[in-house]
């Protein structure tokens, strides 16, 4: 495992303006405020405000129809078809790319949910003290798969051919067959809010687990030992959210924004 650090990648968004591309230390401008100072200050911040602009003219977004459910905790997507998952009205599909919504949720004894996953025709949804659903047929019905689960608030699950974890208030689950059953722990006294895995160049799959008050936990040896990967991550350990993209580790805080490691987790 490459060991690194951790750096925020919030500097730079559309539409915020860093103090230091005004170079505020130079305000007022040397020799007072004079006719040619001020103008020479108003061209900068409109060239500024023009690049700014065109940065938000090629990243736009578009609210799609719905669905109209309470928050939207989770999305996932399998083909063609789009799964969102939402804090009162359960699991919605839509399968032209968000214009209709229809609700998917026979079988789901609790439609608070908290997270998706899919692999292949296994669609799953953990829920907020029920804990994990499964569909074969893209939400038509769902079925319980709780067998050895002895923690039902699942806030994140992570999957990987017949490798399923589910993050809950008390740790990580792992099913190796689909969530029938499932048998390990790992991290009991953690309260899981992202999982994520990537292969580690040696043959295993590195586990990534985000919590809420304790930072990143990695294990390289398939949950046998976790370490915390907290470096340069600073106070904000409260993850919300991990996303893995080639070989960059994003680490989503609640109130810290954004986190970047390119060398799985040792440094940000």
């Amino acid at each position: 495992m490459n060991i690194g650090a951790w750096q925020n990648v919030q500097r730079g968004r559309p539409g915020e303006l860093d103090y230091d591309v005004l170079n505020r230390r130079s305000w007022p401008p040397q020799g007072g405020y004079s006719v040619n100072n001020v103008f020479r200050a108003f061209i900068s911040v409109s060239v500024i405000l023009g690049f700014a602009s065109t940065n938000l003219s090629l990243a736009q977004w578009i609210q799609t129809n719905g669905p109209e459910g309470g928050f939207v905790n989770c999305l996932t997507i399998n083909g063609t078809n789009l799964f969102a998952g939402t804090d009162r009205a359960g699991v919605f599909l839509s399968s032209n790319g968000g214009l209709t919504w229809s609700e998917a949720n026979t079988g789901i004894a609790n439609t608070d949910v908290r997270a998706l996953a899919v692999s292949g025709t296994n669609l799953f949804a953990g829920t907020f003290g029920y804990g994990v659903f499964l569909s074969t047929d893209n939400g038509t019905s769902w079925s319980a798969m709780n067998t050895g689960l002895t923690n039902t608030i699942v806030r994140a699950l992570a999957i990987s051919g017949d490798t399923l974890l589910a993050g809950t208030e008390g740790g990580v689950f792992l099913s190796t067959n689909s969530g029938a059953s499932w048998t390990t722990v790992w991290l009991t006294n953690a309260d899981i809010r992202a999982l994520a895995m990537s292969p580690n160049g040696a043959g295993g799959t590195n586990l990534f687990a985000g919590t809420f008050a304790n930072g990143v936990y990695v294990s390289t040896n398939n949950g046998a030992t976790w370490n915390a990967i907290n470096t340069g991550l600073g106070s904000n350990i409260f993850i919300r959210s991990l996303l893995i993209s080639d070989t960059n580790l994003f680490a989503g805080t609640y109130s810290g924004g954004v986190f970047l490691s390119t060398n799985s987790g040792a440094s940000w």
